[in-house]
Parts: structure tokens; sequence; C-alpha cells
């Protein structure tokens, strides 16, 4: 589960995050200390990132929207989100899905 946030946004209050898992057009950082996964950079996001909602301090707020590869997910794993795929949705779907999103208003922490 992630959330894409706009990069200005997001503020490592402690330690140092390193690279792991996959390496090339993303990579994901991991607390140096403890190796929890806590946000994605990838090459095409723009400005954006994911960032592990389970990594905030208050997470109350998020609500999920899409989730993608539930042909993955375990069975007794739900999220609640409004939109589901098992797989990708074809690349002409996300204009739409992004607008949606957007008319929902900006969901942040109050």
């Amino acid at each position: 589960m992630s959330v894409a946030i706009p990069v200005g946004d997001l503020a490592v209050i402690e330690g140092e995050p390193v690279i792991g898992g996959l390496h090339g057009d993303q990579h994901h950082h991991f607390c140096g200390w403890c190796m929890s996964w806590m946000f994605t950079r990838a090459e095409g996001m723009g400005d954006f990132v994911n960032l592990r909602p389970a990594m905030l301090d208050r997470h109350d707020w998020f609500i999920p929207f899409a989730e993608f590869w539930t042909l993955e997910k375990l069975p007794w794993s739900t999220t609640g989100a409004v939109h589901s795929f098992e797989t990708l949705p074809p690349p002409e779907d996300f204009p739409a899905l992004i607008e949606q999103y957007a008319a929902r208003g900006v969901c942040r922490p109050g």
C-alpha cells in the first residue's frame, strides 16, 4: 500500500534512508536502522514519491482510492479501496482515475 505524495511534502525527520530492493528506474528507500521499506521514487513519476502510509505517525486520515495487482493479494486482505484491479488497468484508464481522485479533494493529515 502506498500513497503518491509530492516530493516537497516528504520529510524524513530522523536518520538517513538507504536504497535497497529494486535497482534501476525504481529506488526503494528503507530505514537504515530497521530496514523497513519507507518510500519509492521511480523514474517517470515526476515530482512524486510513493510513501508507505504505515510509516506516518498518524495514518488514520488515509483512505485507499485504488488498489492494483489484487490477483496476488492474500485472500483475507481488504483495503476498502474505491477501485480494485487484478493487475494494472490500461494506461488510457489512468487519466479518468486521476480525475476522479482529484475530484475527491486532497486528503492531508489535519
